[in-house]
């Protein structure tokens, strides 16, 4: 059987909730069996749904949500119907960390955030308005991922990479404006969004509104020079 990745696995049996789009362009949304876990991927089966090598999905176990890529897809057959390999994409945090032996625990990667995300991404549910302007229908949603210089929205079907929007948040009392560009389109599960049009000033003080309101993340720099 082939292996997602050559990290140490443990063998359980985690219920986990899986979505995304299937081999036949549509959406799906159901529950799956993680088996042979460890710190960077999975085996998931159970799967109702064809996937093809390179798909990105969403999953959750318990409260803990990330994005994975399929690195592997076979028919098992029986109760396992489809069966998949999947990788975290970059900076996801493992969401079944806890449920994994102390020895493979300690092992855990630190998080490295991008040298041109120069923001710690806060994982908390922030509100904000998308306005494509090509059709001028606002999209109210709410961010799970999100720093000062953009965030990864959840939606069954993402924008195209290269659109423009103009996005409206609060910040505090004060209502802020600019233009924002889709970097990623994760078909299925959401989109990255870059602010690209907030200045260098305003980033910063945007971050550290989030940072108030996320006070169990370390500050970025409070350990630095």
């Amino acid at each position: 059987m082939p292996a997602a990745g050559a990290a140490p696995r443990a063998t359980l049996d985690l219920r986990l909730r899986v979505w995304g789009i299937g081999a036949d362009n549509q959406p799906f949304h159901q529950n799956a069996t993680a088996q042979n876990v460890s710190l960077t991927g999975a085996c998931i089966c159970g799967l109702e749904h064809e996937l093809k090598i390179g798909d990105v999905i969403g999953v959750q176990y318990e409260n803990k949500k990330a994005r994975c890529k399929v690195v592997w897809v076979m028919e098992a057959g029986g109760l396992k119907k489809v069966q998949i390999g999947v990788q975290l994409v970059v900076d996801q945090e493992c969401p079944w960390l806890l449920q994994l032996p102390v020895e493979m625990r300690s092992n855990a990667p630190t998080i490295s955030h991008d040298n041109r995300r120069r923001f710690q991404r806060h994982k908390i549910s922030f509100p904000l308005e998308f306005r494509d302007e090509r059709v001028n229908t606002p999209m109210r949603v709410n961010a799970t991922d999100i720093s000062g210089n953009g965030c990864y929205v959840e939606t069954v079907m993402p924008l195209a990479v290269s659109t423009v929007l103009k996005v409206d948040f609060w910040m505090d009392q004060e209502r802020m404006s600019t233009t924002a560009t889709v970097r990623t389109r994760d078909p299925g599960v959401g989109m990255g969004i870059e602010f690209t049009g907030l200045p260098d000033d305003s980033k910063k003080r945007f971050q550290a509104h989030l940072d108030k309101l996320d006070p169990g993340i370390i500050k970025p720099g409070l350990k630095t020079e």
